[in-house]
């Protein structure tokens, strides 16, 4: 067997976890689209508090998600997956049966307490070994944009046949299947591997949180799920206001996810293969703001609304796929996993700004007021993209070191000198050995050849 073929352990681990990531973000998800117009029938309810109802997932994410990471090192990775998904179905079995706006508050913040994410890294970091862990990561990766694509059109679906109730009873359900899949299917290992490229370390956040460039980053995740929270609170009101009844707006979903995936994958592709990251990440944030204006100054025009709709996903499916790998290019070596966790925060802080700030917008102004508050949100983006330098188009890479090498030194200063070697950690006590590199150069394959001699 290949070395760098997958093994059943890696494959398992692979798809099972992705499919438990799945799951989760499924029934996050599908609650997006539907919330400010189901919501509103509830005891007590108000824009206002639909809006804490969307983003209170954001904030208990943005408390548990590191903590969360950081007990799984000590209890075990699965234990805390499980318990993580308890607390989701839980809090969606609480959703379900309540008749109050206070009931889904309540529930979507027990639901975003079981913060799963970052156990789910660590542990197909410890299932997989370095050659395959990026294929591993892109499993995960492929089933998130799909993932979000169904929930938005299946959310509206289910809601206008069933009702809200039921859909959070499918919710739960679907997080009971996903801890199944955890104790069946995904594999155990009592070893744990300390990666950087996957985990917070915590003697390394004071200087990603610091670092310029990725500060940049974290609150451009910040402002792109701000906009999107927004435009779930606003845009199906608005929708409604033009005509269309909820039970179609799932139609509208389908269409323009559709549409957006298509026009969306080239752009990811020619940013990454022709180094254009940065003339991509403006031309998004130029989409998004156009996007917000032609929200903003439309009234019952529904061909203005469905376009503007589309324009906005084509930016955000693009900027969902980039900006992550930014946070890569421009993390040190052996930083990433500490810039990857701060910036998963940044997105969910992000989710509680958007759902509770524009809630109260839309109760007290009206959609006009979302919307226009987007378009100044979107112009400040923009200035920081501009500020952007090119990143550096640098691959992550993580060596196992053996017991016995006592050369770290040297064998850094080797590697140091071969061209298309940028940064190195090395670390002995951990056995490992972080370079960042263009692959377009040298390759995983070549430094395991230099290490092996």
């Amino acid at each position: 067997m290949s070395d760098h073929k997958m093994t059943p352990i890696e494959l398992h681990a692979s798809w099972g976890l992705g499919i438990v990531f799945s799951l989760r973000m499924l029934g996050m998800f599908m609650v997006l689209p539907i919330l400010t117009t189901y919501a509103i029938q509830l005891n007590d309810a108000n824009e206002t508090l639909i809006g804490v109802a969307i983003g209170v997932y954001g904030i208990s994410q943005a408390i548990f998600q590191i903590p969360i990471g950081f007990l799984s090192d000590r209890f075990g990775r699965k234990l805390l997956i499980i318990i993580g998904l308890c607390f989701f179905a839980i809090g969606s079995i609480i959703a379900a049966l309540t008749q109050s706006i206070w009931g889904i508050i309540l529930g979507r913040a027990l639901q975003g307490s079981g913060a799963i994410s970052a156990a789910v890294m660590a542990l197909l970091s410890d299932l997989t070994r370095e050659q395959n862990y990026t294929k591993a990561m892109t499993c995960i990766g492929i089933s998130f944009g799909i993932t979000f694509c169904i929930a938005t059109v299946l959310g509206p679906i289910i809601t206008s046949k069933l009702g809200l109730q039921d859909l959070f009873w499918i919710i739960a359900i679907l997080a009971i299947i996903a801890i199944l899949i955890t104790l069946l299917i995904v594999p155990s290992t009592s070893n744990h591997v300390l990666n950087r490229e996957s985990e917070v370390i915590k003697s390394s956040v004071s200087y990603v949180i610091t670092d310029r460039y990725l500060i940049k980053l974290n609150l451009s995740v910040l402002f792109l799920h701000i906009l999107l929270m927004s435009n779930f609170i606003a845009i199906p009101p608005k929708l409604i206001q033009i005509g269309l009844q909820p039970s179609d707006h799932w139609k509208i979903y389908l269409y323009t996810m559709i549409i957006s995936l298509v026009t969306a994958a080239p752009l990811i592709i020619y940013a990454e293969i022709k180094r254009k990251m940065k003339t991509i990440f403006i031309s998004c944030v130029f989409l998004i703001l156009g996007a917000e204006i032609l929200l903003w100054t439309t009234d019952n025009n529904i061909w203005q609304a469905l376009i503007s709709l589309e324009i906005f996903f084509i930016g955000f499916n693009v900027m969902e796929a980039i900006l992550p790998s930014l946070i890569s290019k421009q993390s040190p070596a052996g930083y990433k996993g500490t810039a990857m966790g701060i910036y998963t925060t940044s997105q969910c802080i992000g989710v509680a700004i958007g759902g509770s700030m524009n809630g109260w917008i839309l109760e007290s102004i009206g959609s006009h007021g979302v919307f226009l508050s987007n378009i100044l949100i979107s112009i400040f983006w923009l200035l920081i993209g501009y500020s952007l330098s090119e990143p550096l188009y640098l691959s992550s890479l993580r060596f196992t070191i053996k017991d016995s090498m006592t050369h770290a030194k040297q064998i850094a200063t080797y590697l140091k000198k071969k061209e298309g070697v940028f940064d190195i950690l090395i670390l002995p006590k951990e056995k490992s050995l972080y370079v960042k590199v263009d692959d377009k150069i040298i390759t995983r394959k070549e430094i395991e050849k230099i290490l092996s001699k």
